[in-house]
């Protein structure tokens, strides 16, 4: 009697063990912040049956970021997708909690890294259109390796690369992608660790700039040029003015120094900061065109000089010397020589007052 018992528990235990389901999920240990948290995963669950997924950040203690609801395909597989866009950087969790009737509930550790602050943007995210979209920068690590650029355009297709730009030692890079309409367009960056970040910059159209009315223009646009400037070949700017007071700035990464002329018609050198901060300048705006001087501060360095403008109506980049600067060049390299009459007049003095002297003695 006790093995017909013993025999029955046993079969009763193994009837609930034949009917536990199994569930197993899949992903990524590091993901860089922005990009979508893919979670895979197979179960014996039937076809069609949701299955709760949910994204856990862990610090001290669990909390939950995200919750989806995935279905079981006709493979006995599922897939959802989380998006980590502004999701801070640190430890989280991927977990499918399964309630009774189940021999797992499955767990994944997922490390998101954020490298975004490794990159800074040279180039304005504000632009006109002119058929080319401009970017350039500077990234902190493996500077002299390059980096690799992606362009997409406002509807999300490709218009650059992946393409491997140069950097130099400093880090540098520079380029310029060619672009058919203006939009919003995001640059995303790559470098042989992986993922950085995305910029979002923005190409204005004519038909924008149009319809933008002038006090929106003069607190949100700000305009830019650049061109390469060395000591001895400086860069000149032209900027136009409008009836507001227009702020005027370098980029960074070299200590630069800029020149200009003020209201009173005196030359003005500004080098207050070094390479990590801007030198900055007020002008007044009375509609007329201030013409602006740059270089490097150190005679060793050459590099491209982005001068930005704000509330300005134009800036653009001057294809010879400004006859403001010009002029002064001249004034100030050009010695006054003495006329080649008076030495000889002082000559015939001195022996007219001789040949008096002899005569009188």
């Amino acid at each position: 009697m006790k093995k017909i018992v013993l025999l029955l528990l046993g079969l009763f235990f193994l009837s609930g063990c034949a009917s536990a389901y199994t569930v197993m999920i899949d992903a990524p240990d590091t993901l860089p912040v922005g990009k979508p948290l893919v979670v895979t995963g197979n179960t014996t669950y039937g076809i069609g049956t949701p299955l709760d997924v949910a994204l856990f950040f862990q610090l001290t203690t669990s909390t939950q970021v995200q919750r989806k609801v995935a279905y079981i395909q006709s493979d006995k597989t599922f897939r959802t997708v989380f998006d980590t866009t502004g999701l801070t950087k640190g430890t989280y969790k991927v977990e499918v909690p399964i309630n009774g009737g189940s021999d797992s509930s499955t767990m994944r550790s997922v490390q998101l890294v954020d490298r975004s602050d490794e990159i800074e943007l040279g180039s304005s995210t504000i632009q006109n259109m002119n058929g080319k979209l401009y970017i350039a920068g500077t990234i902190s690590s493996d500077k002299n390796s390059g980096i690799q650029i992606e362009a997409f355009s406002p509807d999300g297709s490709i218009v650059f690369g992946p393409k491997y730009i140069n950097t130099n030692l400093r880090g540098d890079f520079s380029t310029d992608v060619p672009i058919p309409t203006p939009g919003d367009y995001v640059v995303s960056f790559t470098d042989a660790h992986g993922y950085i970040g995305d910029r979002t910059i923005t190409v204005l159209g004519e038909s924008g700039l149009i319809e933008t009315t002038p006090s929106v223009t003069t607190t949100l646009v700000v305009l830019s040029a650049h061109t390469t400037a060395a000591q001895d070949h400086p860069a000149y700017f032209a900027v136009r003015t409008g009836s507001d007071p227009v702020t005027v700035y370098t980029s960074t990464s070299i200590d630069w120094i800029i020149e200009y002329f003020d209201a009173s018609g005196l030359i003005q050198v500004v080098n207050l900061n070094g390479q990590q901060t801007p030198e900055r300048i007020e002008i007044p705006g009375n509609g007329k065109i201030v013409y602006v001087k740059m270089y490097p501060a150190r005679m060793s360095e050459t590099g491209t000089a982005f001068l930005y403008a704000r509330n300005a109506r134009s800036v653009s980049v001057c294809p010879t010397v400004p006859e403001i600067f010009a002029g002064r060049v001249l004034q100030t390299t050009t010695p006054t020589l003495p006329s080649p009459e008076l030495p000889f007049l002082g000559f015939l003095a001195t022996c007219a007052g001789l040949f008096l002297v002899r005569r009188i003695g």
